[in-house]
């Protein structure tokens, strides 16, 4: 496996940037890692007393790991020199485990299906080897600025 960079593949910085690394990407699946160290903005208001990881920002994860997979896709379908993957759609979103400071989640994306310039995945989310979140998202490539 190359190794892919997660900054080279996305154009999310700063406290946007959810993905620490790519485990493993190899043709339709993206195996992704992120550390929810404590300091990030979010667990100062979700929830003061007992900081949890907001469910929106799992899906973010998701999200990024999906657009990190189709940014590395050297097939006719990939996504066009020029474009970057845009989330479209969130479906069948579950959340089956509370996640809190200190914990490492793996995201595994897949690629289903793709039409056109939309692509249709599926995701899993795991903590300590147990299924946290599973969710279906679709992106679209979009022209980059």
């Amino acid at each position: 496996m190359k190794k892919i960079s997660v900054t080279d593949s996305i154009p999310h910085r700063g406290s946007m940037l959810l993905i620490d690394e790519v485990v493993n990407c190899s043709g339709d699946e993206i195996v992704c890692r992120r550390l929810f160290r404590g300091d990030e903005y979010f667990f100062d208001g979700h929830y003061p007393d007992f900081p949890i990881v907001p469910g929106v920002i799992l899906c973010e994860c998701t999200a990024q790991s999906a657009a990190i997979l189709l940014a590395n896709r050297e097939t006719e379908d990939a996504i066009p020199a020029g474009h970057i993957p845009v989330l479209t759609r969130l479906n069948n979103v579950r959340f089956k485990k509370i996640l809190r400071p200190g914990d490492t989640i793996e995201i595994t994306v897949r690629l289903n299906e793709v039409v056109s310039r939309a692509y249709f995945l599926s995701a899993t989310i795991r903590h300590e080897g147990k299924i946290a979140a599973t969710l279906d998202l679709a992106c679209s490539a979009a022209l980059r600025p």
